[in-house]
């Protein structure tokens, strides 16, 4: 897959019913663990009175940092249908959060499975697809008589710059596509007195 994935845009939702119980899906672009942890909690507390708040999500352009949970349903009927949505569906650095309201009649085993990932697939369905780059950082310095030239690779390269400071020693921290990264680097490194950082 190299550093470009495709995501989603923005958040979408999707309902399916079965059996009086209702599930309510929410899909979420997420870039870390650590923002999708944050976003199930906040699910998680907005939901209160839901009997179950399942999810899953799958992060990387290569989509091989995965979590899931079945949030007290039967081991497997929730969290990995929910990831094998997100999976048939070619996305990753995503979050996929599915509320359950129980109906009062139990689905068993492969109707949950069934539930979560269609309720999961409405979801994604119902999303804005994008696709994107997997960013790279990269901060050097330079003396401040090289200026025109860095400026000038700069502005023919595809990153951005995040922070810069000019002064006797200059420096610069930008983002940049990972799979462009090794090809500034070395043009960079041309430059008069440049070190990375």
């Amino acid at each position: 897959m190299g550093s470009q994935y495709t995501t989603i845009a923005a958040p979408s939702e999707g309902v399916y019913r079965e059996k009086m119980s209702r599930f309510l899906a929410f899909a979420f672009p997420v870039s870390t663990a650590d923002e999708a942890k944050a976003t199930v909690k906040r699910m998680a507390n907005e939901y209160h009175d839901a009997r179950h708040v399942c999810w899953g999500y799958i992060l990387g352009a290569d989509g091989n940092e995965y979590l899931s949970s079945d949030n007290g349903e039967p081991s497997g009927t929730a969290g990995r249908p929910i990831l094998g949505a997100i999976r048939s569906a070619g996305l990753t650095n995503l979050l996929v959060v599915v509320v359950r309201y129980f109906g009062g009649i139990k689905l068993g085993t492969s109707g949950l499975i069934v539930a979560y990932k269609e309720a999961a697939r409405l979801a994604l369905e119902a999303a804005e697809k994008i696709t994107a780059h997997e960013m790279a950082q990269l901060s050097f310095t330079f003396p401040y008589q090289s200026v025109n030239p860095v400026m000038q690779l700069l502005k023919s390269s595809v990153g951005r710059i995040v922070s810069q400071t000019f002064d006797n020693t200059c420096s610069i921290t930008l983002t940049i596509p990972a799979d462009a990264l090794d090809e500034l680097q070395g043009r960079l490194l041309a430059v008069d007195g440049l070190t990375l950082s």
